[in-house]
């Protein structure tokens, strides 16, 4: 049986964006169907709608771990820190790993030009040029740990 990192990262090399790929990861314990799962996560891959702010894997992690133990009561002070307090636990172990939680950072891009919605076509050479599929299964493997009790 293959582990949510190794998972996240055949959903990302199938087509899926880097959110979608976490994301669906865990799709089962988040209690989302497939589609359900591609659709929340569609507008977050390539650090937002290809913005190159956070970085997508990154965002699919916490959604998941969202879905999977982040509190539902909005007015629960103690609940949101506390969560938060684990979110930031996370972006800290996936930051001491990759070096950044920031797409264009990971990803050696400077802004000087334009932000472009256009996605790039997934060839080979866009596989040999991109860190995204180790991305997505190290954000996956994070979050399995961590529900496996094995972070501390």
């Amino acid at each position: 049986m293959m582990g949510k990192a190794e998972i996240a990262r055949q959903n990302f090399l199938s087509g899926c964006n880097c959110a979608q790929s976490v994301l669906c990861a865990f799709e089962t314990e988040c209690g989302l169907d497939h589609e359900t799962a591609l659709k929340l996560a569609s507008g977050f891959g390539a650090g937002m709608s290809r913005l190159r702010e956070t970085c997508g894997a990154v965002s699919g992690m916490f959604m998941a771990a969202g879905l999977i133990f982040g509190p539902a009561d909005p007015t629960d002070k103690a609940a949101k820190d506390a969560h938060y307090a684990e979110m930031q636990k996370l972006a800290g172990e996936f930051r001491k790993a990759a070096g950044s939680i920031s797409c264009r950072v990971l990803l050696g891009l400077d802004h000087s030009g334009p932000d472009t919605p256009v996605s790039e076509a997934r060839t080979a050479e866009y596989y040999r040029k991109r860190p995204c599929p180790d991305l997505c299964a190290l954000a996956a493997g994070i979050l399995e740990k961590y529900l496996n009790h094995e972070l501390s």
